[in-house]
């Protein structure tokens, strides 16, 4: 199955950590005519793309453990290059937005998104020129809030060489990681 004039099978490959959305995930895309694939890790990925050529993927940023959906971006970009990649996360960051499309995605989401925020970002891939340009006052928190994602990023979600990094103890970065409830 196609997209109606498009090249691109509407196989969509989803590579989440949490099983439970990862499931209700697939079943919405299902509904809209799509093929599914899920897998929760990098080696999942290649061993699907071993027989299948998905035309859309949907990464988390954060996989169990200490895997990055950073190197599932540049994994499923090497493999096909007009695979339309959104990066799906609870660890937004400018940080993290950059790296990630600059791996070979097409978009990236802040969680919480749904099926159409996806499905939205799939077919705005090739950018619009039209966006409104608006001035952000950025707050301290905020700011606190990118360089703590940024430096997780850098150490592969390492906590102790995150807070080590950025001067602070680890329970104290441990804290304010856990105030955000992010998931």
């Amino acid at each position: 199955m196609t997209d109606e004039g498009s090249s691109i099978p509407k196989t969509l490959l989803v590579i989440e950590n949490d099983a439970t959305f990862a499931r209700t995930l697939g079943r919405s895309f299902e509904r809209r005519h799509y093929t599914v694939l899920s897998t929760n890790s990098l080696e999942g990925a290649k061993n699907i793309l071993k027989n299948h050529s998905p035309g859309y993927a949907v990464v988390d940023l954060k996989l169990d453990g200490d895997a990055s959906g950073l190197a599932c971006v540049q994994a499923l970009h090497k493999c096909d290059p007009n695979m339309l990649i959104v990066v799906l996360t609870g660890y937004a960051s400018i940080a993290t937005a950059v790296e990630a499309i600059k791996l070979g995605a097409c978009y990236y989401l802040a969680k919480p998104s749904n099926t159409d925020d996806i499905e939205a970002a799939f077919n705005s891939a090739k950018g619009n020129v039209e966006v409104k340009i608006r001035g952000r006052a950025t707050s301290i928190k905020t700011l606190e809030w990118e360089l703590i994602h940024e430096t997780l990023a850098d150490t592969g979600f390492n906590i102790s060489e995150a807070a080590r990094r950025l001067g602070m103890h680890r329970r104290t970065l441990a804290r304010k990681l856990a105030k955000q409830q992010v998931n």
